[in-house]
């Protein structure tokens, strides 16, 4: 049984292997956890091209959804965006929330945070900023955040209760998040799960559907809705075998 802390080892090894890769080999893999389909060409990241604010030097084809889309940002806000990657979310974010705002990305990887940091220095963004930091206990004070985004990401930490803990503890009275994940209808191979590739692609850590809204509820969120469904195949080969 692999603990939390070999896990969160395995997922920074990871994701920084990913931080020096370009976006074409990422995007031909499952949330560019390695290059494991011939058939698909990412088989859950939406398309950000037309979105304002994007910056294509950020994006590494990670993601599985458009949490800002959803995100209600508003002009001034402070908004935190759980693993940040190379800060594709956190500038889509900083043009809702205006020069104004505040845009905080946490990323668990330095070598991500390194990336985030050049990035935002290249587009002259003072109001965007990057910390090293563990989703679980998180380098910000409480109560100083307006709307907390997050693509692709929760799956992978061991104790998402806590991670929901400090989302709710970093958040001003009235906040909200938009969280974009990969969730579980019905089950899913063992091999599948055991597979090192699958969790860091988002795919072998997935909680049921239920389960995942059932955490979220029980952590003391209100108001808590599902804003889009998509459906992802995962091509029989990127499956290991049995």
């Amino acid at each position: 049984m692999t603990t939390p802390n070999e896990t969160k080892e395995m997922v920074r090894a990871k994701y920084a292997e990913i931080a020096l890769q370009d976006k074409d080999t990422n995007a031909s893999s499952c949330c560019g956890a390695g290059g494991c389909s011939t058939e698909v060409y990412n088989i859950m990241t939406d398309d950000y091209t037309q979105v304002e604010g994007y910056n294509p030097d950020a994006d590494l084809g990670l993601g599985c959804g458009l949490p800002t889309q959803f995100a209600g940002i508003k002009p001034g806000d402070t908004v935190l965006d759980l693993g940040s990657g190379a800060g594709n979310d956190c500038f889509v974010a900083r043009h809702e929330t205006g020069e104004d705002g505040r845009v905080i990305g946490v990323d668990f990887t330095p070598e991500m945070v390194a990336k985030a940091k050049a990035n935002a220095a290249k587009l002259g963004y003072q109001n965007v900023e990057f910390r090293q930091g563990d989703i679980e206990s998180l380098p910000l004070t409480s109560n100083i955040v307006d709307v907390v985004v997050s693509n692709c990401v929760l799956n992978l930490v061991p104790n998402k209760r806590q991670a929901l803990s400090e989302v709710l503890r970093v958040l001003k009275p009235g906040g909200h998040f938009s969280i974009s994940d990969v969730v579980l209808r019905g089950a899913i191979p063992d091999n599948l799960r055991a597979s090192a590739e699958m969790y860091a692609g988002c795919v072998g850590a997935a909680l049921q559907e239920s389960e995942y809204l059932g955490i979220i509820h029980d952590m003391g969120f209100e108001q808590v809705s599902v804003q889009k469904r998509k459906p992802i195949i995962v091509p029989d080969d990127i499956l290991p075998p049995l």
